[in-house]
């Protein structure tokens, strides 16, 4: 039975996406992804082009990030870790790019691109558009990043082993601040 081409591509991103979730992207071939989709590798390139292309099309995520707006505004920094919490426990091709995004240039291109194109306008609605606005997003985004990187990939023991309460309390303080505080003045 012949796939259309929307159904082919379909069928290879849904292959891409569970090849790199299991061997990584590194390990992941495009060999092992087209016998993945039952199709000729040929077909795979013809479609994406290559390896990096292929990736960037399957890593698209949505970070379902939640309203900011309509909550007490002192809360914002425990909602988002809590969200993320949620996001990276949940969704393994996530953790995929993350993994990927430190040592592959495209994934980190793909993972700035994620935070950049769906936090800024978040915090944009949550603190109005303000010129400060990039560097909280960037702050932010370098907390949630940074304890996804601790906690799921280097898996540090101690943060490994602290509660989602614990990890709340921690990181949503600082998040907080970056959001609606005001840096320090140097010294």
């Amino acid at each position: 039975m012949r796939r259309s081409s929307e159904q082919t591509k379909a069928t290879i991103l849904a292959a891409a996406r569970e090849r790199f979730a299991v061997d990584g992207y590194e390990r992941a071939t495009i060999r092992s992804i087209a016998a993945d989709a039952a199709i000729d590798p040929s077909m795979v390139m013809r479609y994406f082009g290559n390896k990096e292309k292929l990736f960037a099309a399957a890593a698209e995520f949505d970070l379902q990030l939640p309203r900011l707006a309509g909550l007490d505004r002192d809360d914002v920094g425990a909602r988002l870790v809590e969200h993320f919490l949620d996001r990276w426990e949940g969704d393994e091709a996530l953790m995929v790019l993350l993994r990927s995004a430190v040592t592959n240039a495209e994934a980190a291109h793909r993972m700035r691109a994620i935070f950049a194109e769906q936090l800024r306008p978040v915090t944009d609605e949550f603190l109005g558009e303000r010129d400060d606005g990039g560097q909280r997003a960037a702050l932010a985004a370098s907390q949630i990043l940074g304890l996804a990187l601790a906690r799921y990939v280097l898996r540090f023991d101690p943060v490994v082993a602290m509660s989602r309460a614990e990890l709340v309390a921690w990181v949503g303080p600082t998040v907080q601040r970056y959001l609606a505080g005001r840096p320090e003045a140097s010294v």
